[in-house]
Protein backbone atom coordinates (compact mmCIF):
# COMPACT_ATOMS: atom_id res chain seq x y z
CA UNK A 1 0.00 0.00 0.00
CA UNK A 2 1.27 3.51 -0.16
CA UNK A 3 -0.67 6.98 -0.19
CA UNK A 4 -2.09 9.08 -2.77
CA UNK A 5 0.12 12.15 -3.65
CA UNK A 6 -3.29 14.35 -2.66
CA UNK A 7 -2.90 13.23 0.14
CA UNK A 8 0.67 13.92 1.76
CA UNK A 9 0.50 17.42 2.64
CA UNK A 10 -3.09 17.02 4.24
CA UNK A 11 -1.30 14.05 6.44
CA UNK A 12 1.50 16.22 7.68
CA UNK A 13 -0.45 19.09 8.52
CA UNK A 14 -2.73 16.72 10.45
CA UNK A 15 -0.08 14.95 11.64
CA UNK A 16 1.69 18.43 12.81
CA UNK A 17 -1.49 19.45 14.28
CA UNK A 18 -2.44 16.19 16.44
CA UNK A 19 1.66 16.86 17.82
CA UNK A 20 1.26 20.29 18.59
CA UNK A 21 -2.25 19.84 20.87
CA UNK A 22 -0.57 16.56 22.40
CA UNK A 23 2.54 18.62 23.18
CA UNK A 24 0.46 21.56 24.93
CA UNK A 25 -1.24 19.00 26.57
CA UNK A 26 1.75 17.10 28.10
CA UNK A 27 3.20 20.95 28.81
CA UNK A 28 -0.11 22.17 30.34
CA UNK A 29 -2.00 19.80 32.44
CA UNK A 30 -0.58 18.76 35.86
CA UNK A 31 -2.98 15.89 36.11
CA UNK A 32 -3.97 13.74 33.45
CA UNK A 33 -7.48 11.58 33.72
CA UNK A 34 -9.52 9.80 31.67
CA UNK A 35 -11.05 12.23 29.71
CA UNK A 36 -7.53 13.44 28.42
CA UNK A 37 -6.80 10.21 27.71
CA UNK A 38 -9.93 9.47 25.81
CA UNK A 39 -8.83 12.89 23.55
CA UNK A 40 -5.45 11.99 22.89
CA UNK A 41 -6.23 8.56 21.67
CA UNK A 42 -9.32 10.11 19.37
CA UNK A 43 -6.51 12.93 17.92
CA UNK A 44 -5.05 9.00 17.18
CA UNK A 45 -7.37 7.39 15.79
CA UNK A 46 -7.89 10.76 13.65
CA UNK A 47 -4.53 10.87 12.20
CA UNK A 48 -5.11 7.35 11.01
CA UNK A 49 -8.13 7.78 9.56
CA UNK A 50 -7.40 10.60 7.81
CA UNK A 51 -4.26 8.72 6.42
CA UNK A 52 -6.31 5.50 5.33
CA UNK A 53 -8.70 7.63 3.07
CA UNK A 54 -5.29 8.41 0.93
CA UNK A 55 -4.11 4.85 0.48
CA UNK A 56 -4.08 3.00 -2.39
CA UNK A 57 -3.79 -0.81 -1.82
CA UNK A 58 -1.76 -2.83 -4.41
CA UNK A 59 -3.93 -4.93 -6.91
CA UNK A 60 -3.78 -6.82 -9.80
CA UNK A 61 -5.29 -4.65 -12.34
CA UNK A 62 -7.81 -6.17 -14.78
CA UNK A 63 -6.90 -6.13 -18.52
CA UNK A 64 -9.62 -6.65 -20.39
CA UNK A 65 -10.17 -4.33 -23.63
CA UNK A 66 -13.79 -5.71 -23.96
CA UNK A 67 -15.24 -4.75 -21.15
CA UNK A 68 -15.92 -1.30 -18.90
CA UNK A 69 -13.96 -1.47 -15.68
CA UNK A 70 -15.08 0.46 -12.33
CA UNK A 71 -13.52 3.98 -12.44
CA UNK A 72 -14.12 3.78 -8.64
CA UNK A 73 -14.44 1.37 -5.39
CA UNK A 74 -17.97 2.01 -3.88
CA UNK A 75 -22.27 0.67 -4.54
CA UNK A 76 -23.94 0.82 -7.05
CA UNK A 77 -26.70 3.25 -6.63
CA UNK A 78 -27.76 4.06 -10.03
CA UNK A 79 -28.66 1.52 -12.89
CA UNK A 80 -30.96 3.56 -15.57
CA UNK A 81 -31.33 5.00 -19.19
CA UNK A 82 -30.86 9.02 -19.15
CA UNK A 83 -30.67 11.73 -21.62
CA UNK A 84 -27.01 12.76 -21.31
CA UNK A 85 -27.25 16.37 -23.02
CA UNK A 86 -23.77 17.72 -22.04
CA UNK A 87 -21.22 15.29 -24.84
CA UNK A 88 -23.09 12.50 -24.97
CA UNK A 89 -26.34 14.11 -26.21
CA UNK A 90 -28.63 11.38 -26.74
CA UNK A 91 -29.87 8.59 -24.33
CA UNK A 92 -28.06 6.01 -22.12
CA UNK A 93 -27.41 4.02 -19.18
CA UNK A 94 -26.06 5.63 -16.39
CA UNK A 95 -24.08 3.31 -13.94
CA UNK A 96 -23.31 5.50 -10.26
CA UNK A 97 -20.95 4.43 -7.69
CA UNK A 98 -21.38 6.19 -4.32
CA UNK A 99 -17.90 6.32 -2.49
CA UNK A 100 -18.12 6.10 1.36
CA UNK A 101 -15.59 7.60 3.13
CA UNK A 102 -14.21 4.37 4.03
CA UNK A 103 -13.47 3.20 0.10
CA UNK A 104 -10.49 4.21 -1.62
CA UNK A 105 -11.06 7.47 -3.40
CA UNK A 106 -8.51 7.51 -5.99
CA UNK A 107 -10.64 7.36 -9.82
CA UNK A 108 -9.27 5.77 -13.14
CA UNK A 109 -9.94 5.43 -16.37
CA UNK A 110 -12.94 2.42 -17.32
CA UNK A 111 -11.43 1.52 -20.56
CA UNK A 112 -8.84 2.53 -23.15
CA UNK A 113 -10.23 5.90 -25.44
CA UNK A 114 -9.14 9.90 -26.16
CA UNK A 115 -10.25 12.45 -24.08
CA UNK A 116 -12.58 14.49 -26.02
CA UNK A 117 -14.16 16.89 -23.50
CA UNK A 118 -13.23 17.83 -20.23
CA UNK A 119 -15.62 20.38 -18.19
CA UNK A 120 -15.73 21.54 -14.25
CA UNK A 121 -18.94 22.50 -13.39
CA UNK A 122 -19.73 24.51 -9.58
CA UNK A 123 -22.48 23.17 -7.88
CA UNK A 124 -24.32 21.75 -4.79
CA UNK A 125 -22.83 20.05 -1.98
CA UNK A 126 -25.84 17.17 -1.28
CA UNK A 127 -25.17 13.67 -0.32
CA UNK A 128 -23.76 12.06 -3.00
CA UNK A 129 -25.71 8.95 -2.83
CA UNK A 130 -28.97 10.98 -3.45
CA UNK A 131 -29.83 10.88 -7.24
CA UNK A 132 -29.92 14.25 -7.67
CA UNK A 133 -26.52 15.15 -6.89
CA UNK A 134 -25.35 14.23 -10.00
CA UNK A 135 -26.91 17.77 -11.64
CA UNK A 136 -26.78 19.63 -8.86
CA UNK A 137 -23.73 18.89 -6.92
CA UNK A 138 -19.99 20.52 -7.88
CA UNK A 139 -18.85 17.94 -10.78
CA UNK A 140 -16.25 17.74 -13.11
CA UNK A 141 -17.07 16.04 -16.47
CA UNK A 142 -14.60 13.75 -18.89
CA UNK A 143 -15.97 12.88 -22.38
CA UNK A 144 -13.75 9.45 -23.48
CA UNK A 145 -14.05 8.48 -27.42
CA UNK A 146 -13.97 4.55 -27.39
CA UNK A 147 -11.87 2.90 -29.84
CA UNK A 148 -14.77 1.34 -31.77
CA UNK A 149 -15.64 4.88 -32.23
CA UNK A 150 -18.66 4.90 -29.86
CA UNK A 151 -18.60 7.89 -26.65
CA UNK A 152 -18.84 7.20 -22.80
CA UNK A 153 -18.89 10.21 -19.73
CA UNK A 154 -17.23 9.41 -16.71
CA UNK A 155 -18.70 12.49 -13.92
CA UNK A 156 -17.08 13.08 -10.85
CA UNK A 157 -19.87 14.40 -7.95
CA UNK A 158 -18.94 16.21 -5.04
CA UNK A 159 -20.40 15.09 -1.78
CA UNK A 160 -21.27 16.67 1.63
CA UNK A 161 -18.40 16.16 2.58
CA UNK A 162 -16.25 16.54 -0.69
CA UNK A 163 -14.61 19.57 -0.99
CA UNK A 164 -11.94 19.16 -4.03
CA UNK A 165 -12.40 17.37 -7.17
CA UNK A 166 -9.11 16.54 -8.65
CA UNK A 167 -9.29 16.00 -12.40
CA UNK A 168 -6.16 14.92 -14.44
CA UNK A 169 -7.94 14.64 -17.67
CA UNK A 170 -6.91 16.61 -20.86
CA UNK A 171 -8.85 17.02 -24.29
CA UNK A 172 -6.53 15.42 -26.63
CA UNK A 173 -4.76 12.86 -24.46
CA UNK A 174 -4.91 9.20 -24.87
CA UNK A 175 -5.67 7.26 -21.93
CA UNK A 176 -5.56 3.50 -21.22
CA UNK A 177 -7.72 1.68 -19.35
CA UNK A 178 -7.07 1.69 -15.30
CA UNK A 179 -4.83 4.74 -16.04
CA UNK A 180 -5.59 7.66 -12.99
CA UNK A 181 -8.40 9.61 -13.70
CA UNK A 182 -8.34 12.00 -10.31
CA UNK A 183 -9.41 11.95 -6.75
CA UNK A 184 -12.10 13.01 -4.91
CA UNK A 185 -11.52 14.20 -0.94
CA UNK A 186 -13.83 12.91 1.60
CA UNK A 187 -16.94 10.47 0.27
CA UNK A 188 -18.46 11.17 -3.18
CA UNK A 189 -19.76 9.44 -6.07
CA UNK A 190 -18.55 8.66 -10.14
CA UNK A 191 -20.99 8.50 -13.09
CA UNK A 192 -20.61 6.32 -16.08
CA UNK A 193 -22.70 7.00 -18.84
CA UNK A 194 -22.19 4.67 -21.75
CA UNK A 195 -24.34 3.82 -24.75
CA UNK A 196 -27.89 1.73 -24.33
CA UNK A 197 -26.40 -1.37 -26.16
CA UNK A 198 -23.40 -2.07 -23.68
CA UNK A 199 -24.81 -4.82 -21.46
CA UNK A 200 -24.53 -4.03 -17.67
CA UNK A 201 -22.21 -6.27 -15.30
CA UNK A 202 -23.72 -4.66 -12.13
CA UNK A 203 -26.64 -5.03 -10.24
CA UNK A 204 -27.88 -2.27 -7.56
CA UNK A 205 -25.95 -2.63 -4.33
CA UNK A 206 -23.01 -4.50 -5.60
CA UNK A 207 -19.97 -3.52 -4.30
CA UNK A 208 -17.05 -2.75 -6.78
CA UNK A 209 -13.49 -1.54 -6.59
CA UNK A 210 -11.74 0.13 -9.10
CA UNK A 211 -9.08 -1.50 -11.91
CA UNK A 212 -10.69 -4.46 -10.70
CA UNK A 213 -14.87 -4.80 -10.70
CA UNK A 214 -16.38 -4.79 -14.38
CA UNK A 215 -19.49 -2.91 -14.78
CA UNK A 216 -20.33 -3.26 -18.53
CA UNK A 217 -19.11 -4.79 -21.65
CA UNK A 218 -18.88 -2.55 -24.62
CA UNK A 219 -19.87 -3.67 -27.57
Amino acid sequence: MRIHREGKKIIALTGAVIFVIVLLLLLLVSQWNVVHYLFVAGLIVLGFLVTAFFRIPRRIFADSPSELISPADGTIVTIEQVYEKNYIKDECMQVSIFMSGTNVHVNRYPCNGTVEYVKFRRGNYFVASYPKSSDLNERTEVGLLLDNGKRILIRQVAGVMARRIVCYAKEGERVRQNQELGFIRFGSRVDVFMPLDFPISVDLQDHVKNAISPIAEII
